[in-house]
């Protein structure tokens, strides 16, 4: 995930890969599973933490955090 940590991202889910020149807008919940990775969380962690603050079910939660995995994997960020 080394390519996650260059990103530049800002509150509002700005994020800007300076190795592409590529950017993106990120959801709130997608800014929680990208700060988490950076920050070198797994995925239950990560998924923990947005069932706890949008109280959604594990199932829920760990779903997200798989999806928004893929779509760094399409960008070529993971």
């Amino acid at each position: 995930m080394s390519r996650i940590t260059s990103l530049a991202v800002n509150d509002e889910g700005f994020v800007f890969d300076p190795n592409t020149g590529n950017s993106f807008h990120a959801s709130q919940i997608a800014l929680v599973i990208l700060k988490g990775l950076r920050e070198g969380k797994s995925e239950d962690e990560i998924a923990r933490l947005l069932a706890e603050e949008y109280e959604v079910s594990m199932t829920d939660a760990k779903n997200d955090v798989a999806d928004f995995k893929q779509r760094l994997k399409a960008l070529e960020l993971a």
